[in-house]
Formats: C-alpha cells, structure tokens, sequence
C-alpha cells in the first residue's frame, strides 16, 4: 500500500537527522520582498540553524529516499537495515519546500538522500529540484545539497549554480576505517571531488574580464560531516584530518556527527553509544583550532591517548595544563595571548583592546562584557587585582568541573 505524503514526509524527515551538516551561514543575502519571487536567506520560521551572527534560520530538513544500494555499517538507511522505507518525487519535494515557506513555516531547503539505481541518477533528482525551485519557481530562500561524491563532475558543478552550500561528505577520520566500515565508498573518489569543487568555488570568485562580474557559485562553500566514534580513531587523529580538510579543500565547516551503534547480530560493532560531549567537545577544539591559534597537539595535550576531556572545555583544560603561562595582563598582553584565556572569546578580546587604549582596565570591566569572574579570575591579572595563589591551588580544576548529580530511581 502506498504510503501518504504525511506518512512519507514523517519518515524522511526523520531519517535526515542524522545529517548534522545543517547550517546556513556563510552565503550571500537575498531577499524577495523587493526583487519578486519566493524567499529569503534570513528570517526564522523545522530545523533551525544558527548563523555565526546569531541569525535563527529554519530550513525544511528532508531525505529526497532513505533507499540506497550502499551498505555503510554506520548508517541506520544501509541497505541491509530493516528501517521503513520511503521516497519522494522531485515534483512532491518542490512542492513541499514552496507549501512550508508560504505557510512561514521555513525560509529554506537542506535535501540529502541515499543512493538510488546510481550515483549519477541519484544526483540529476536532486539537481532537477534546486533548478526548477529556482528558474521556474523563482526561490531565492536558502539551500543547502549534500552532493554525491561518486556523481559525473558536470552534476556538481550544475548543483553549484543553484545551491547556496554543498556538503561531501569525507565519512569518517581515516581511510581504514572508511575500507572497513564502508567498503564501497572511495576516499580518493570524495577528496578528487572536494578538490574539484574547491577550483570551481575559487574560479567563480574571481570577477570576468568582460563584466567585472563575479559568478554565482556555491556562495556558501563546501562542508562535509565526519562519523566519530564508528571507527576507534581518537580526538587528535578526528581533529588532525579537520585540520588537513580545512587547509586543502578551503572548507567552511567539519561537521561531527557521534556514532549511535544500530542493534545488528551481523555487524561486529560497539555496543556502547558514546556521549554526545564528545561531538560537543569536538566542535570547541575545532573552533580553538580555526580561529584562537592552538595547535592540534595543544588542544589534545590535557589527556592521555589523544582523546579530549569531557569535563572541561578544551582551552580550559589546556590552561590547567599550562598553569606557568599565567596569570595574563589584560593591559598588556598581546591580542594571541588573550585568546588562550579561559572565558575570553573573540568578540571580548576585540573589546579589551580597544577599551585599554583610553584607560586601564580593572576586573569589574570585565565584568561589563559579560565575562564570567569566576572563570577569568584565576588567569588574569588587572588593575587593582592579582590571582595571587589562586592559580596553584592543587582544587582548581575541582572549581570549574561539574558537580556531580543524584540520578533520579524514577
């Protein structure tokens, strides 16, 4: 019996959570209100995305089929997993994406799928449903695809042209684990098409000799998601792989996605869900690693067999580790210093530089940026106040870890 629209629509949008590369930060603003057509890159509204900027987008988050001839051990839509299956026509998901955004239920589009007849068949779909939405419909609210990687070039590309963001997904941190856990797929394969649509990217960007123009692709980037946890590979090797994806493909994001094991007699695999503080964890180092000047051996320092702490967030526990580096003036030192204290981010540290050029800083006016005393205190020095043994106390990191919790017999 077939199933109903709502029927299908409960059960793919269910299996793209396991998608975590959903965000849509990073394209160009468009609006429709002035220009004609239907939506927008901004505004709030099923799955809701955050912009760095703190900008609340909602995107109609939906498998195109969770049918695929691939046999991932990860992945709960493999082909041997016994899930409820079912599919969408191009023409149904058009649909869907103009009926949710002119009932103000979303202000855009993030449409994966499993892999159908073939990559290629699989991808001219949902190529077919970006170029309609946009030419024929004149949808100018968010996209984001997750391309195919084994899919011709010349679908890539076209995808490009209408996508604001495309994800290819590198799978997991090595390639052994990616030859045992998903044989069928190529690591060769997904890295010569990062690197393909990185040239691509970069060519569009430079303005055309004759219109001074530059050409509308992919304005959001690339991303990619990373399975952690399916495989064994520690946090440093998951972070050292980022590190090489970020330099070499001119990625936006690593998206890390934590391995829930699925009950399987015929899989040899954990049976243990690892926490979801790792990903969380995960996605601090990788933020210290991008945009703070840690290395990666720094950030994975604080514990033995290169795993991070679940504990403490990552700059914490490198600075509980490297106590002789503190305490830090905040009058004096250097923006890269500041950023290696616990509790000062990007955004404060821009603050602190430019207050103290016209006055010297106490404690208090910290305060006033909306840093946490508590977690600065024993790391800084200021006007008027030093840490003074508050930086050797043997209970320091006792001060910041979470308290412990009665677990409830109910």
């Amino acid at each position: 019996m077939k199933k109903s629209l709502e029927e299908r629509l409960a059960i793919l949008s269910d299996a793209a959570k396991y998608d975590a590369s959903c965000a849509s930060s990073g394209t160009t603003k468009r609006d429709s209100s002035k220009s004609g057509g239907l939506g927008s890159t901004e505004g709030a509204g099923i799955c809701h995305a955050y912009a760095p900027d703190g900008r609340c987008i909602s995107l109609l988050k939906i498998l195109l089929t969770n049918f695929c001839i691939y046999d991932c051990a990860y992945c709960i839509n493999r082909s041997s997993s016994n899930v409820e299956r079912a599919r969408f026509t191009p023409e149904e998901v058009i649909w869907l994406t103009l009926e949710f955004y002119r009932r103000n239920y979303i202000e855009g589009l993030f449409l994966s799928s499993g892999i159908i007849r073939s990559s290629d068949h699989t991808m001219e779909e949902m190529v077919r449903i970006v170029r309609e939405l946009r030419t024929t419909h004149n949808f100018r609210g968010y996209i984001h695809l997750k391309s195919i990687p084994e899919a011709s070039p010349h679908l890539i590309e076209e995808a490009g042209l209408y996508a604001d963001r495309l994800s290819l997904n590198i799978e997991l941190p090595t390639d052994r684990g990616i030859a045992q856990l998903a044989p069928e797929k190529k690591p060769a394969s997904i890295r010569r098409s990062m690197g393909d649509l990185r040239l691509k990217i970069e060519a569009a960007s430079e303005p055309t000799l004759q219109t001074k123009r530059r050409k509308r692709f992919v304005p959001g980037g690339q991303s990619t998601q990373m399975i952690v946890g399916a495989d064994g590979a520690n946090d440093a090797t998951i972070l050292g792989t980022s590190a090489q994806l970020y330099g070499s493909y001119g990625l936006r994001r690593v998206y890390y996605s934590a391995f829930s094991p699925i009950p399987d007699s015929s899989r040899n695999l954990p049976l243990i869900k690892p926490p979801l503080m790792r990903e969380h964890r995960l996605y601090q180092a990788d933020w210290l690693y991008r945009f703070y000047g840690f290395g990666i051996d720094e950030i994975t320092s604080s514990q033995e067999g290169g795993m991070l702490d679940l504990n403490l967030d990552p700059k914490l526990a490198w600075a509980l580790g490297n106590r002789n580096d503190f305490p830090v003036d905040i009058n004096r030192a250097p923006r890269e210093t500041l950023l290696r204290v616990p509790g000062l981010g990007t955004k404060t540290v821009k603050s602190i530089l430019s207050a103290r050029r016209f006055r010297t800083l106490r404690i208090e006016d910290l305060t006033r940026l909306g840093v946490s005393i508590k977690k600065v205190q024993a790391f800084i020095s200021a006007e008027g106040w030093s840490p003074r043994r508050l930086i050797d106390r043997p209970d320091l990191r006792a001060m910041f870890e979470p308290k412990p919790e009665q677990l409830s017999l109910l």
